[in-house]
């Protein structure tokens, strides 16, 4: 924790849909909304399209937080909510084995105009890296398996 008080945040990858979490981040720059401006937005079709390395591998290359921000029930894509879901879940598990707390990982609905839930998700996930620091330290400090490379 100690990079963290020297005025270095964690990072904060958002893997936003297009139909959801992407039109909501994009009406909470409209408003001129202030949130922690450690994020880094990645506009993306549907959740789940990526795997479980590829969250692993994120932390690894130093990723500190990931929220998934989608549509939910309201996805374009028929099953996508529920693949994306189901991956998040069983991604829960190789992040353990890694010693990377399953908290840097979240999957949250949010729609097109949901300014205040996209600002409340983003700062929840700011808060708690800064109280449980960078994934590097926590990787380091857990002698587990070495299973995927950055």
């Amino acid at each position: 924790m100690e990079n963290c008080a020297e005025n270095k945040k964690p990072k904060i990858l958002i893997l936003a849909t297009i139909s959801g979490g992407y039109a909501g981040a994009d009406a909470v720059g409209q408003l001129h909304a202030e949130y922690p401006n450690n994020t880094y937005i990645l506009p993306v079709i549907c959740p789940s399209m990526f795997s479980k390395d590829f969250y692993l591998r994120s932390f690894k290359r130093g990723i500190d937080g990931i929220l998934v921000l989608y549509s939910g029930t309201d996805s374009p894509y028929k099953g996508g909510p529920e693949r994306a879901a189901l991956m998040i879940n069983e991604t829960y598990p190789l992040l353990k084995e890694h010693g990377i707390d399953t908290r840097r990982l979240k999957l949250a609905a949010i729609c097109t105009v949901c300014t205040k839930p996209f600002i409340k998700e983003v700062t929840q996930m700011d808060k708690l890296l800064e109280d449980i620091g960078f994934v590097q330290d926590e990787m380091e400090a857990f002698p587990g398996p070495e299973t995927v490379a950055a």
